[in-house]
Order: structure tokens, then C-alpha cells, then sequence
């Protein structure tokens, strides 16, 4: 485990036996206080998060407590003492590599395992055969091991339960199934006590009682200080693009850095951005260096061999997604890259601490942004980091759908007492205020499916026994269940092999099906050529060159533009004294702007409107996230209809919503059509029409079990779960509308698809404060958004017509012209 040096900061206490301050002294650390007061705060049976910048020995003094009490036990009984759960599997076997060094340079009887989606079926087996006792997993594993007839004995000897990186799933639908699972550990191994760690939480209290599974309060360690990263924007003089998140044209920037820096992690937002970076370093990699990628849909051995190689020193650089951006402790890497924008400032101190991972060392990073707003929001980014101030996402209500999977997952591992389990359930933070009904109505979906589908033997899951209790009807209910165990509904995905060699990944089973034999694509950082579907996976092979090759894209990948970031890139552009530190390009891009049009307020909503073509189009600077952009979109074009402005559709970026239709619309209709009432019935109506609640119900329905995606030997294509879920939710609709599972399918639009909350709070700032401009042509900062055109669209029911075509150069020039 590594420790970086350490300042003396007194005597070690007594409570750390002298085989561990002997450890500490041989490589002249002193144990930090914060490490001796979680042994202190273990001995006391406490649960505890801490809060611990990077660098400051964070997970160490997670184990340690597990260490120390392994130690005293010595040759001990083969259960479980220590469960670690990571959000990442990369994380997990990290931590594995580097608990090694303590417990084998301490001579400690102590075995360490890591447990997950990748691990081989014969040592899953030997594990519940002779479990470790320390077990590094993920949420789904946990999930997989609670529902074993043997799970009560395995977990029997639980004492410690160690959550790394609280803050990047609590508040996820993956976080409802972990605390879910928590609250069972809890019960089956009531002495077990909770450890959260997390460099970045914006609100200790809450993610303390998100851990609290009893009536005592967790106590809250936080370590304070630590050196300021050190944060710039590369190359801010060179030209910047109107629009795009690519970043493309700054791929030499960071080659250059890369070529000056002995290990540098490249972070990206999607695993398309991925692909395409990697591909334009190789193209300039003249120095032949090493250089590595990372993301999770290739396959498991090539992720193993570039995490070796990093942690060994042997690469000068790793093109990485999220698969690597949470706690990595490479303490070789010397440098950080991100990507486009980082959007959000917890996102982008996680990822910046992988740098150094020293205390007293600043971490160093470079921003690539990829377009002008990109730019303005790198630069807020910036100014949150030096004012340490932090973003997070705050509570959501319980998720119904993992709840109705925990279920099952119970009743799988042994018959079910009701209402114990509805008491169990409410220990678990995020359902602390479930409703009887709510679980009643979750429990009798297991059971039976529900008034609508209790006809039907496929759903009859669960029965009642003599003495009252629930047991699974027939063993295929558990084989299921564990085939589809988790909360991430991925597009179905398609194995992409080589030719006579091995397979390189999983893409999205949707591209395979709009290539023909012949296309190209860059994937696994390779050119391949596609060749066909041959037994159920696309075969392809290297090719050198391609005229356009095309690169995967997967569903969900971009992240949304965090709320405080939001407010941040509205003060700079508000504020023409700012704009002279700005970029060049940047700084006459607003400054034509505010002479073509106006910059818009801080505090209030600039909406233009001008003609182009034979479109009108109405553009409104809203800066709330792409997810509440679209919605907001969908609401707009209905009024617009009602209102005779025959709208052809809208296009949403994370900072600017742009509408085009056939009529223009005047000041009193700005002002109707951004009215806050539209979260009332247009917002029903919409949700009821639109294909956002099938959409929705699609991944709710394979979470509840009620859509089985994956079979023994078969996997259903996107076509059958649609086909299923779509004849499921029409007639849930018409037979039992309030069914639990439509209950979840709205609210999980509302708050993961539609972001109503961030849409709301919109529309009510900008209540009475829009700033509508009725302008001749396009402004300079409606160029960024029609550039988008044609990536989303809602036609009118009747109109119909070409969207725009002209180049991108004919638009600027028409923007810039004074």
C-alpha cells in the first residue's frame, strides 16, 4: 500500500501494536492521526467516514483497523472479516496489488481476493468454497453473494464493511442496490461496522447518514490540507473551435505533453472520444512511446495488461475513460489531461488527483477543451478548484426498481418473512421513508407481477409457505435473477473478434447492425475492417488505412454540465471586466456578441430570435445540462404548436437550446412559453405521449426482472427487450396504470432523463427576467448550437420540410459580420 513520506507529527499511540509502528519506522513514516483515530474509532465498534484529500493515506487507513485486528486474531477461522466494495473493477484490483506490500512485509496470515464480473467461474467457486478474509468487490457482486443459500453463514464473521469512493454512487441508482444490500449485511452480521472514504464529498451529513444502517450517528474523520493542484488550460492561445466536443485539434498539445512528462493519464468523457484520441496520439507518435487504452467495453485481458503495464512504469501515457478516474494509486504519473470539459468540479478533482497522489505534492493537470463555451467552463472550473468548492448530485427518491431486484435477490437466497424484510429494507438510507404500499406493492410485483400480470405462470415468482413465509416457485427464477443481477442497462452489446484471433471488446450491437462488410472502423485502437456476423459476434480485421472510418458510440455517454459549473460560466460571460484574461478567439467571440446582440445575465435568460433561410429560429442561453435542454425542447415545440409557430424541431447542447420553425415568435409569446407552468400538464401530456416513458420503462423493466435480457447461452437483441417491454407497458397502461412498475418508470424520468428538478429551477429564475432579442440574423453565440443540427429532431405534426444544410464557414461569417 502506498504511503507517501510523512511530516513527524509525535509519538505513534498505543492501540497500534508494534509490529505496525515498526512497519511505519522502517520506511520513516509516522502514522498520520487520522489513520490512528479510524483503529481508535474501530476498537469502539464505530462506523466512520472519511474525508481525506489525495495522497493522505486514505485507504490505508481503511485496512489498517482490518489489518491490526487480523493481526491479533492471528491464524483465524476462513470467513470473511473484511468486505471492500469499489464502483470500479480496476479500483478493486489496484487496491489488491498494493495491500500485498503491508501484509507481506508484516508477515501477516492474511488472505486478499478480489471478487467481480471478471473473475474466472472455478475461483469464484473456490471462494465460497474458502472465502478470504479480506474481499475486494463491486455492488453487483455483492448483490450476486447476498443471494446465495449460504450467504448468512458466509457473512456470519463480517466485522468491517469498507465503501471507497462514497460520493460517485451513492446517490445512484447502483447506490439504492448497494445501500440495499448493506442494510442485509447488516442484518446477518450485526457487529459489522461501515467505513466510507472519498477525497470529494460537497455534504458530509448526508453521505455519514447514508452509511448509518443502526441508531448510532457515524462519525465524520476529515483530514484537512493537502497541496492545491495545479490546474491550466492547454495552449489557451491557439485557435478554438466554434463547436464540436471532440477536442481533436488538441492532439498535438498533448502528444507534446505527453513527449515532456515521464507518465501521463489522458481522461476522456466518452468511449468514442476515447477511441479517437488514442488514434490521433498514434498518428504522431513518431517517438514511438508507449501509450496505452483504457475503456470499458474492451475486452478484460487487455484492460488487466494496460493497468499492469501502468502500474509498472512501462507506459509514458494511458487514453482513458471513467473506468480509471476513481481512486488509481499509480504514484508514477505525473501529469493528468483532461479532455473536453470536465463537467463538474468533483469529477474533475477526482480524476486531477491521480497526479502525484501526494499530500504534500500539487497535483498536475491540463485542460483540452474542446469548443469556446468548453473553454468558459474549463476556466470556472478552474476558479471552483482554487476556492475549494465542490459539486455533488443530492439525494433521489427510492429506487423501485432495484428495491423489486433486492427482492427477489432475498427470496433467492432463503424463504422471506414480509414484514421483517420491510423493516430490514427501511434501515437502508434511501428508503428510510419507503411507504408500506409502496413495498407491498413491490412484493406482490415479485410474487405475482401484479394485478395486470398475475394471469400469467412466468411471472408467479414467489408463493406463500405454511408458516407464512416466501419462497422462489422454481429454480429457473434463481438461475435468472443472477444472469441479470445490477442496475446498468446497457444497449445489448456484440463481441468484436478478429479473424483467426482473439476477441477485442464489446460494441453497441445497434453500430454492428448499420455497417455492411467492407466499412472500417477505429475500436481497441485499432483500424479494422468489418467483415461480418459470425455466430453472434462481428468479425473484422487490421486494416492500415481508410478513406473515413467510422467509431462506436455508446448510449449515455456524455456527462451531464454540473449546476455549480453552470452558474460559473454565466458570471464570467456576464461580466465583460473578465473577458480579458479569456482566449483571443473567446474574448472576441463575446465582444461581437454583446455588439451583434447581448451577453447574456447571470441572473437572467437571454432568448434570440432571428430568421435564417427559410427557418425562424429561437435560441435561449439556459446553461442547465443537455438532459434538461432536451426536455425543455420537447415542452417548448408543444406550446409552439398551440401557439400556430409550427416548430420543426430543436437541437440541445449543455449550454444552449436552440429551436427552429416556420412562424417567429413575438415578445408576449416569450414570455408564455417559458412560463412555469409548463411542468404541470404540458409536462403530463408530454410524458404520456412522447417514446421517453417507453424508453424509460425499457431499463426499469430489465433491473425488476420483470424483461430478462440475458438467458443461459443467449443474450435478447435490442429488438426483442424493446418488443417485450413496449407490448408489457401498453398494457400496463390500459389494465393497471398505477402498477408499480409505471410508478418507477416515471419517476426515473423525471429525475435521470427529463432532470426536472435543474428545469424547474430554470424556469423559475427566469421568471420574469427573460431578455428576448429579435435579431436579423444569427449571433455569434447561436453559432455553437445550429452546428449541432440534425443530431435530434421533432417534427411538427404539420409541417415537414428540409432542415438546414449550408457549412458551418457560411454560418460564422453571417454571425461575425458587423
Amino acid at each position: 500500500m502506498k504511503n507517501a513520506p510523512l511530516e513527524r507529527r509525535g509519538p505513534t499511540e498505543d492501540n497500534l501494536p508494534p509490529r505496525f509502528t515498526d512497519w511505519f519506522a522502517v520506511r520513516g513514516w509516522t502514522p498520520r492521526p487520522h489513520q490512528l483515530d479510524m483503529v481508535r474509532l474501530a476498537a469502539e465498534g464505530k462506523s466512520v467516514l472519511l474525508i481525506a484529500p489525495t495522497g493522505a493515506g486514505k485507504t490505508l487507513a481503511g485496512f489498517l483497523p482490518s489489518l491490526v485486528a487480523l493481526a491479533a486474531a492471528g491464524a483465524a477461522a476462513e470467513t470473511v472479516h473484511t468486505l471492500y466494495i469499489s464502483p470500479l473493477k480496476a479500483l478493486a484490483t489496484d487496491i489488491h496489488r498494493n495491500l500485498q506490500a503491508p501484509i507481506s512485509e508484516m508477515g501477516l496470515q492474511v488472505r486478499v481476493e478480489t471478487r467481480s464480473g471478471d473473475t474466472p467461474q472455478n475461483r469464484r467457486e473456490r471462494q465460497r468454497l474458502r472465502p478470504p478474509q479480506m474481499l475486494l468487490t463491486t455492488p453487483e457482486s455483492l448483490a450476486l453473494l447476498l443471494s446465495y443459500p449460504d450467504a448468512a453463514d458466509y457473512f456470519s464473521g463480517l466485522r468491517t464493511v469498507v465503501i471507497d469512493e462514497l460520493h460517485a454512487i451513492a446517490t445512484t441508482k447502483r447506490g439504492h442496490l448497494l445501500a440495499l444490500g448493506l442494510a442485509r449485511l447488516a442484518a446477518m452480521a450485526p457487529p459489522a461496522r461501515f467505513v466510507g472514504l472519498s477525497a470529494t464529498v460537497d455534504d458530509p451529513p448526508m453521505y455519514a447518514d447514508w452509511l448509518r444502517l443502526g441508531t448510532s450517528p457515524v462519525e465524520v474523520v476529515t483530514v484537512e490540507g493537502g497541496a492545491r493542484p495545479q490546474i491550466a488550460i492547454l495552449n489557451p492561445d491557439a485557435r478554438v473551435p466554434w463547436g464540436g466536443h471532440m477536442a481533436q485539434h488538441t492532439v498535438p498539445d498533448i502528444y507534446n505533453a505527453i513527449r515532456q512528462h515521464r507518465m501521463t493519464l489522458v481522461f476522456v468523457n466518452t468511449r468514442a472520444q476515447a477511441e479517437l484520441t488514442f488514434d490521433g496520439l498514434w498518428r504522431l507518435n513518431s517517438d514511438n512511446l508507449p501509450i496505452g487504452l483504457h475503456h470499458g467495453s474492451l475486452e478484460v485481458e487487455q484492460r488487466r495488461k494496460v493497468e499492469a503495464a501502468m502500474s509498472a512504469g512501462k507506459l509514458r501515457a494511458v487514453v482513458a475513460t471513467s473506468s480509471l478516474d476513481l481512486g488509481i494509486d499509480w504514484g508514477d504519473i505525473d501529469l493528468v489531461v483532461q479532455v473536453g470539459a470536465p463537467k463538474g468540479v468533483s469529477r474533475l478533482l477526482q480524476r486531477v488527483g491521480r497526479a502525484n497522489h501526494r499530500l504534500d505534492e500539487p497535483s498536475r493537470a491540463l485542460l483540452a477543451p474542446g469548443n469556446r463555451f468548453e473553454v468558459l467552463e474549463c476556466i470556472a472550473a478552474q476558479e471552483a478548484v482554487a476556492a475549494r468548492e465542490l459539486d455533488g448530485d443530492p439525494p433521489r427518491p427510492p429506487c423501485l426498481d432495484a428495491l423489486t431486484q433486492h427482492i427477489l435477490g432475498c427470496a433467492c437466497s432463503a424463504p422471506l418473512d414480509r414484514d421483517a424484510l420491510f423493516d430490514e429494507v427501511r434501515r437502508a438510507a434511501p428508503f428510510r421513508d419507503l411507504s408500506r404500499r409502496d413495498y407491498d406493492d413491490a412484493f406482490d410485483f415479485v410474487a405475482t407481477g401484479g394485478y395486470a400480470l398475475a394471469a400469467y405462470e412466468k411471472w408467479r415468482r414467489l408463493f406463500p409457505r405454511s408458516d407464512g413465509r416466501w419462497e422462489v416457485t422454481r429454480p429457473d427464477v434463481v438461475r435468472q435473477y443472477r444472469m441479470n443481477v445490477g442496475t446498468i442497462v446497457e444497449q445489448p452489446l456484440m463481441k468484436v473478434k478478429l479473424r483467426g484471433g482473439p476477441v477485442l471488446g464489446e460494441v453497441e450491437e445497434i453500430f454492428i447492425q448499420g455497417l455492411v462488410p467492407g466499412d472500417t472502423f477505429i475500436f481497441a485502437g485499432q483500424l479494422l475492417r468489418f467483415d461480418g456476423v459470425r455466430q453472434l459476434h462481428a468479425e473484422v480485421s487490421r486494416v492500415r488505412e481508410a478513406g473515413d472510418p467510422k467509431i462506436p458510440a455508446y448510449g449515455g455517454g456524455r456527462l451531464p454540465l454540473s449546476t455549480y459549473l453552470a452558474g460559473r460560466v454565466r458570471d464570467i460571460i456576464a461580466d465583460p471586466a473578465r473577458h480579458a484574461a479569456l482566449p483571443d478567439d473567446v474574448r472576441k467571440w463575446l465582444r461581437i456578441q454583446g455588439l451583434r446582440s447581448t451577453l447574456p445575465g447571470a441572473d437572467r435568460l437571454l432568448v434570440e430570435g432571428f430568421p435564417r433561410g427559410r427557418r425562424q429560429f429561437l435560441v435561449a442561453y439556459c446553461f442547465e445540462g443537455r438532459n434538461a435542454h432536451q426536455t425543455l425542447g420537447m415542452l417548448l415545440t408543444r406550446r409552439m404548436e398551440r401557439m400556430g409557430l409550427k416548430p420543426l424541431g430543436f437541437v440541445a447542447t449543455d449550454y444552449v437550446l436552440g429551436i427552429w420553425g416556420v412562424e417567429p415568435a413575438r415578445p408576449w409569446q416569450v414570455e408564455a412559453l417559458f412560463d412555469e407552468d409548463m411542468l404541470g400538464d404540458d409536462l403530463e401530456a408530454w410524458m404520456d405521449e412522447s417514446s421517453m416513458l417507453r424508453r424509460s420503462f425499457r431499463n426499469v423493466a430489465v433491473i425488476a426482472g420483470l424483461i430478462e435480457r440475458r438467458f443461459p447461452g443467449q443474450e435478447k437483441s435490442r429488438r426483442q427487450v424493446t418488443f417485450s417491454a413496449d407490448l408489457i407497458y401498453d398494457a400496463l397502461r390500459r389494465h393497471e396504470p398505477q402498477h408499480i412498475l409505471l410508478r418507477a418508470t416515471r419517476q426515473d424520468a423525471a429525475w435521470q432523463l427529463a432532470d426536472i428538478r435543474r428545469l424547474g429551477d430554470l424556469l423559475r429564475r427566469a421568471k420574469g427576467r427573460i431578455d428576448y432579442r429579435r435579431l436579423d440574423r444569427i449571433s455569434p453565440l447561436a453559432v455553437p448550437v445550429l452546428l449541432e443540427i440534425g443530431r435530434e429532431q421533432v417534427m411538427g405534426r404539420d409541417t415537414l420540410d428540409e432542415l438546414l444544410d449550408e457549412a458551418a464557414q457560411e454560418i460564422i461569417a453571417e454571425a461575425t459580420r458587423l
